[in-house]
C-alpha cells in the first residue's frame, strides 16, 4: 500500500463519512444495536457517538486496515463499555457461530471485495433471533443517476477505497438469507445523488 491509501484516503473518507448529512442518518440507525455487537467497517469510529450506551454488552470493532484503525482509536477509547478490536476483513469475521446479537454496517457493503461471502459471515456469527442493523448506500432507482453511477463507479473506487455506487444493499442482504423487516431508503439531502441514495434499516436472520 502506498502513501495515499495509507494517509490521504484515509483521512479523505473519513471527511465524506463524517458529514453532518452522513452523521444525522446514523443517529437514527445506529441505536438499534443492542447486546454483544459486531461491527463491520469500524473505520474511524463515525458510529461510536451513537451508540446507545445502556443497551451495548460488548463491541467488536471489525476493520482489516491498521490506518482506519489507528484514526478510530480515540472513539473506541472514548466507549464506555468493553471493546474489541478484529483486525481481518469482512469475508474472516473471526467470531463463533452464534456469537452476537446485533451486527452493525454502515457504508461498509460498498466497499467489501467479497460481499456475498461477508453477508453470509454476518449471519453466521447472529444468535437465532438476532438482526442486521444497516445503512448503506447503492444504487440510484433514477435511471438518469443510475447511468452516472455507472459512469463514475471505476474512478470513484479507485480515490474512495473499493467503493461501490451502483450495488443494491437491499438485494444483497436478502440474497445472503436474511429476512428485511425495517426498511427505508431515499436520497439524502446535502449528499451529491451519485452517491446519496440510502438505504437504512434492520433484517432478521
Amino acid at each position: 500500500m502506498g502513501f495515499y491509501a495509507n494517509h490521504i484516503e484515509p483521512r479523505l473518507v473519513s471527511a465524506i463519512c463524517g458529514m453532518p448529512a452522513v452523521s444525522k442518518q446514523r443517529s437514527k440507525i445506529v441505536p438499534e444495536a443492542t447486546g454483544r455487537v459486531l461491527e463491520i467497517g469500524f473505520g474511524s469510529g463515525h458510529n461510536a457517538p451513537f451508540y446507545d450506551h445502556g443497551k451495548i454488552e460488548h463491541l467488536y470493532a471489525l476493520e482489516p486496515s491498521e490506518s482506519w484503525r489507528r484514526l478510530g482509536q480515540k472513539r473506541i477509547d472514548d466507549l464506555p463499555f468493553a471493546t474489541e478490536w478484529l483486525d481481518l476483513p469482512g469475508e474472516e469475521i473471526p467470531l463463533p457461530d452464534e456469537s452476537v446479537d446485533t451486527v452493525l454496517v454502515t457504508f461498509s457493503l460498498c466497499t467489501i471485495p467479497g460481499v456475498d461471502q461477508a453477508l453470509i459471515g454476518m449471519r453466521r456469527v447472529l444468535k437465532p433471533g438476532g438482526k442486521l442493523v444497516f445503512l448503506e448506500h447503492g444504487a440510484a432507482p433514477d435511471h438518469g443517476v443510475a447511468k452516472w453511477q455507472d459512469r463514475l463507479n471505476g474512478v470513484w473506487g479507485k480515490c474512495g477505497g473499493g467503493c461501490n455506487l451502483n450495488r443494491k444493499p437491499d438485494s444483497l442482504i436478502g440474497k445472503a438469507g436474511f429476512r428485511i423487516d425495517k426498511l427505508t431508503a431515499d436520497y439524502v439531502p446535502g449528499m451529491p445523488k451519485f452517491a446519496g441514495f440510502v438505504s437504512a434499516g434492520v433484517a432478521c436472520r
